[in-house]
């Protein structure tokens, strides 16, 4: 019976047909699906889909037939909407068919490429926590390396609000990369991460930030510099929008690096402090009582009736 199963294609109702449970993919597109609907009201279900049976005892005695799906779930969906009332399916039996549906439906929607990013992440971790497979072993089975695996699971340690970010597509998968390499400070990884959001980063720009934020993080627990110089650069930072880099170079002297992404971030960089500088200036004016126009000497002047004092033919070029 088991063989019977495993090598034939059974028309079933689609109404009878339950959803894979271990489905990773939580997101279809619903203008593909009205397509992919289209074709089957014309050309029917051309690929079977595939999925367990199992039979249960109702409470009148009698026998009621399940069939929960392993693959298949875009064809599922896209012939209930054509309004198709059987499917072609292969039943698949055997011991190991829980695994089999997680396996089948990640193998099936990656060979599509139809998992995002976090999809795919959830998928090889419930693959490795849930059933045992090794890295090594996840990598074979999608065609993909180890290293691929790994960092692709690694996305699962960001910070909620990063992996809510990647999953609503406002950063790319490629971003995450230099977020964790900040992964021993959750503080640097939002940093960065805002920093890629509100200033628009590439990926090679953000890689270039996490490098430099690494070796800044390295510089000040070997080097032990002065928290005063820390406390600028925050301040600094704050005031700008923007990284800002303090170097002191001896007793005297040194140089500050502020970081900048594109010439618009750069005019506004130099609007900020052109401004905060003239605004400075204005206000030491005004704190000053011997920088106040007197104009005592300008009035008697003109009440002795000198004007000759400030005619053309005193000024000479």
């Amino acid at each position: 019976m088991t063989n019977i199963y495993n090598n034939s294609v059974f028309w079933i109702e689609t109404g009878k047909i339950l959803p894979n449970p271990y489905q990773p993919r939580r997101e279809f597109d619903e203008h593909k699906l009205s397509d992919l609907a289209d074709s089957i009201r014309q050309y029917g279900v051309l690929q079977p889909l595939v999925v367990t049976r199992r039979e249960e005892v109702r409470e009148d005695g009698g026998i009621s037939v399940i069939y929960e799906l392993i693959s298949g779930e875009r064809r599922l969906r896209a012939s209930k909407l054509a309004g198709v009332s059987q499917v072609p399916a292969i039943i698949r039996i055997g011991a190991d068919t829980e695994k089999e549906k997680l396996e089948l439906a990640i193998i099936e929607n990656l060979q599509r490429e139809d998992l995002s990013s976090v999809e795919r992440a959830v998928a090889f971790h419930r693959l490795a926590t849930e059933f045992g497979f090794k890295h090594t072993e996840i990598a074979k089975k999608v065609g993909k390396s180890r290293e691929y695996v790994s960092n692709t699971i690694r996305i699962l340690s960001l910070p909620q609000d990063i992996i809510d970010a990647l999953r609503d597509g406002k950063i790319t998968e490629g971003h995450t990369r230099p977020i964790l390499m900040l992964a021993e400070k959750p503080e640097e990884q939002l940093t960065l991460f805002k920093e890629i959001m509100y200033k628009q980063l590439t990926v090679r720009e953000a890689e270039a930030l996490s490098r430099r934020m690494a070796q800044e993080r390295v510089r000040n627990r070997e080097y032990l510099v002065d928290p005063r110089i820390l406390n600028l650069e925050t301040q600094l930072a704050e005031k700008l929008g923007t990284r800002v880099h303090i170097e002191k170079r001896g007793e005297k002297g040194g140089k500050i690096t502020i970081d900048f992404f594109s010439d618009e971030d750069l005019a506004g960089l130099l609007s900020s402090i052109t401004n905060e500088a003239r605004a400075e200036e204005m206000s030491a004016l005004a704190s000053d009582p011997f920088m106040v126009e007197d104009n005592s000497d300008a009035q008697n002047i003109d009440d002795d009736g000198d004007d000759e004092l400030y005619s053309v033919s005193n000024f000479s070029l």
